[in-house]
């Protein structure tokens, strides 16, 4: 007689090829593993070259470290449908586009062997963005879970996209301009401004590949079985509460390293400068007043540009020891250094949820997605940062001058911070609401997955 029982379910990650998804997708992998759930982690074969190359790794698995204390991760790589050495920055619309037509039969060929694995895969976890997770489910009778890995706030918006387009303030289909009035008609949100709405939301970008994904994505959302949120229930409770009604999502974060020190599993995509050495000579908490690290990754500013200062620029600042310019580095490990002193941010959600952790008050200045949305519950909601400026270019003396306005509202704002750090602390404590969320949620798997497919699972921890 055939055996039902297994000790846990097997759940295969599929990560967007994106810093900023890749980043919360290994630490919830890591979450579940320490639940006794089995993950393969699947980044797609570009995201695994870059890593590798920044990090001049010997061993191709970015998970053997913790997978040497118990955890029982499991990695793969995948085909995105262009070479390692394709740019995807440079040639952003076509990389997209192939997102959208090309990947999804490399996804169900990989799924095709997975679900023959021991124990066999039973559980399709993958970024919201992605559009396909439940149809490939289906085929393969998977459970399916989407991964939100930005505010609840910019969840609930793109879910009422019919509701925006009703209203007149997203007319997705044209470039007609859409109304300026406050938006107070979606569930759970008390009143936005529409140039707080993402870029993608915003006329200039309704016809671009990523405005399809998202569109595409929200239309077949409502199959999910579940939705995990990297948010905070008491920082968003109505959002989170309104969407509760319509399906089941659990806020399970902040989703950080344990212990928010830097990962055991290599994340980044681009090699990391040491700071620590130059913050160490620099008065607590200075860095940002008058000394300054800048952080300005190549493929933000311009793939084929190689000098993006001006002449002499670096040099300078070099000589009058005032600040360090680098292409990439361990945020955690440069904002939790006592030196710093605030940090000046394009409002990336991570960017955020690990300030608040380190007690920085923001000054923001978004650039893209939802980092619009994700300002005003910085600036207008929390009250933990300032806004730099609502147009650009923006010049050198607005720059000096937000900073100054920020250092004199320091004490405020910190106090602020430390009440929004509150939330997160409790959150993740034991019995705190993501704790609980957590639990809830993989027991929601286990069941519905014996619905399904008939197999029971026994109870397994790794503390």
């Amino acid at each position: 007689m055939e055996n039902n029982t297994s000790k846990h379910p097997h759940a295969v990650l599929f990560a967007y090829p994106l810093q900023g998804h890749v980043i919360p997708a290994v630490h919830l992998a890591i979450k579940l593993a320490s639940k006794g759930i089995t993950v393969t982690f699947v980044n797609t074969e570009a995201v695994h070259h870059q890593i590798v190359k920044s990090r001049a790794m010997e061993d191709d698995n970015i998970f053997n470290g913790v997978r040497q204390s118990g955890l029982d991760i499991r990695y793969v790589t995948i085909n995105d449908g262009f070479p390692v050495e394709f740019d995807r920055s440079l040639n952003h619309d076509q990389f997209w586009e192939s997102v959208i037509h090309d990947f999804p039969a490399h996804v169900d060929e990989l799924l095709a062997k997975l679900v023959l694995s021991n124990p066999p895969v039973n559980c399709l976890i993958s970024d919201t963005f992605f559009e396909w997770p439940t149809i490939i489910a289906s085929k393969y009778n998977l459970v399916t879970v989407s991964f939100w890995t930005e505010p609840a706030l910019v969840f609930n918006l793109y879910y009422h996209l019919d509701l925006l387009n009703k209203n007149g303030h997203g007319h997705f289909t044209s470039h007609a301009n859409p109304r300026q009035e406050t938006i107070d008609y979606i569930p759970g949100v008390h009143a936005i401004e529409p140039k707080d709405l993402s870029s993608y939301l915003q006329p200039s970008d309704y016809t671009s590949p990523v405005h399809r994904i998202i569109v595409k994505a929200f239309e077949k959302i409502k199959k999910q079985d579940f939705i995990l949120c990297n948010t905070v229930q008491e920082l968003e409770s109505e959002t989170v509460s309104a969407l509760q009604e319509k399906q089941q999502i659990y806020s399970i974060g902040p989703i950080f390293p344990t212990g928010f020190t830097k990962s055991r599993v290599a994340t980044s995509l681009w090699s990391e400068s040491d700071c620590i050495q130059w913050l160490s000579t620099r008065p607590r908490g200075s860095v940002f007043k008058v000394g300054f690290i800048w952080v300005l990754r190549p493929d933000i500013v311009s793939s084929d540009e190689p000098e993006i200062l001006p002449v002499g620029f670096e040099d300078e600042i070099k000589d009058q020891d005032q600040g360090l310019i680098v292409p990439w580095c361990s945020q955690i490990e440069v904002i939790s250094h006592p030196s710093i002193g605030g940090f000046i941010t394009h409002c990336g959600w991570n960017s955020i949820l690990e300030s608040i952790w380190c007690n920085l008050p923001l000054l923001c200045f978004p650039l893209l997605t939802d980092q619009f949305t994700n300002r005003k519950l910085v600036v207008d909601d929390w009250r933990v940062g300032l806004n730099l400026c609502d147009q650009k270019p923006i010049t050198k003396e607005e720059v000096a001058e937000k900073i100054s306005r920020l250092m004199m509202s320091a004490d405020e704002l910190r106090r602020n911070v430390k009440e929004v750090r509150k939330a997160l602390e409790g959150a993740l404590a034991i019995g705190g609401s993501s704790y609980r969320n957590l639990d809830q949620f993989i027991d929601g798997v286990k069941t519905n997955v014996q619905e399904k497919t008939g197999f029971g699972f026994k109870t397994t921890e790794v503390s």
